[in-house]
């Protein structure tokens, strides 16, 4: 590609699908348990081993996605055929999996499991799919900068759309809405801008190889910014997980819930164009480091609140959420370059963006792994209300991440140079 940075109407088509790409995961992994556990009935514990395996399936066949994404991507047209397709079977198994067509416990169970594996399955290629779209059109920093933005600033907007249709008009409304804005951001990131067609010759071969799907992690500065990823990650991540818990116990401010989340996805959507610009000026890692040192600076503050001090955790919603822009715009802006200094651009991008997407889920399971036990273990439990318990969910929603984030800044800063 041209070092001419695509004007923002370009990188707009093709920040579109980040839309509903966003929209569907809150539903798949937040409403779908409580979906099936509470208005179907199924056993919670047979419920959450099926969702386990169907999880642990997404994330290992990620990479291999990757590796089907390059050859598909040497050919654009190739590539848009797959993601009409995506949209079809990802919208259909999306309806099938909330509105089964069968019952009792056992038939629920296996109707979960099958259409859970399809909706996943093109959840996964969609996603990597369109990460390496992205990747292979490459260019200077500020047009991976402005690319990413217009992907996580329409994503940002998925999500708050998700939460609303959801709760409020339920899911028949969010499968016809996810249909359309799928159709919608397929049809406009096919019109935008595509990635150079390449030989076919020089497409991967059919067969695969481990040497050949392990290629990124030979490259030192690839392993370096994933760590980074995978340590920040953790850090969000745990939050994430904890968040509804500390509003309801700690806060005892659940009517806030909803403004505390709105706020929180507002100030990270208002603060793309500033940390556009800053990456542009700065570099992609140095202002990530503000990024993660603003976080810290203000979720640091959580570990002052108690029950009703639900006006001060607002504000901080506001400052970590602008934080949160760091976060979405740096990484990917920083993996494009990874891949452009290892010399794999218009080869490999779908392979970095397979193992990209494996580390995204690993987040939120790692989160689970580490936060979960060490609230049962330090004796929380929800709707706790002792000092001790609530200080323990303090200390592991607030005190913990903030650990991370300082690792994570500890590292940036000395990969500051890193892909710049």
């Amino acid at each position: 590609m041209s070092q001419a940075v695509l004007p923002h109407a370009a990188c707009a088509r093709y920040g579109l699908l980040g839309l509903p790409l966003a929209f569907v995961a809150m539903p798949l992994y937040v409403v779908l348990p409580a979906h099936y556990g509470q208005t179907l009935g199924v056993p919670l514990g047979l419920l959450g081993a099926v969702l386990l395996g169907a999880r642990l399936a997404d994330a290992l066949v990620d990479p291999l996605i990757g590796r089907w994404a390059d050859r598909l991507l040497h050919q654009p047209r190739h590539a848009a055929v797959a993601m009409w397709a995506m949209a079809v079977v990802l919208s259909l198994g999306f309806a099938a999996l909330f509105f089964p067509q069968t019952s009792g416990q056992g038939a629920l169970l296996w109707w979960c499991a099958a259409t859970m594996v399809l909706t996943f399955a093109a959840y996964s290629l969609g996603s990597v799919l369109y990460l390496a779209w992205g990747s292979r059109l490459g260019g200077n920093v500020a047009q991976r900068a402005r690319l990413v933005a217009w992907r996580e600033g329409f994503g940002l907007l998925g999500v708050v759309l998700a939460n609303v249709l959801a709760v409020q008009a339920g899911l028949g409304w969010t499968a016809l809405v996810l249909l359309l804005t799928l159709l919608i951001g397929v049809g406009s990131l096919v019109q935008g801008p595509r990635p150079t067609a390449v030989d076919a010759e020089l497409a991967p071969p059919a067969r695969l190889s481990l040497r050949e799907l392990g290629l990124p992690w030979q490259g030192p500065a690839f392993r370096k910014l994933l760590s980074l990823f995978l340590l920040n990650g953790v850090a969000s991540a745990i939050p994430a997980t904890l968040v509804l818990f500390f509003i309801q116990d700690r806060l005892q401010a659940h009517t806030w819930t909803a403004a505390f989340l709105g706020v929180y996805f507002l100030m990270a959507a208002l603060s793309v164009p500033f940390w556009v610009r800053l990456i542009t000026r700065l570099g992609p890692m140095r202002a990530w480091s503000l990024g993660m040192a603003l976080s810290v600076l203000s979720f640091a503050g959580v570990l002052m609140l108690g029950a009703g001090d639900a006006p001060a955790y607002l504000l901080i919603c506001v400052c970590s959420g602008w934080a949160l822009g760091a976060d979405l715009t740096a990484p990917g802006t920083l993996l494009t370059g990874v891949v452009q200094r290892a010399g794999h651009a218009d080869q490999a991008e779908g392979m970095y963006a397979g193992w990209w997407q494996w580390a995204t889920k690993l987040n939120l399971a790692l989160a689970a792994g580490l936060a979960l036990p060490a609230l049962h273990w330090l004796g929380y439990a929800p709707g706790a209300r002792d000092a001790q318990a609530l200080l323990s969910l303090t200390l592991v929603y607030g005190a913990l991440p903030c650990l991370f984030k300082l690792l994570s800044l500890a590292w940036c800063w000395r990969w500051r140079n890193l892909a710049a």
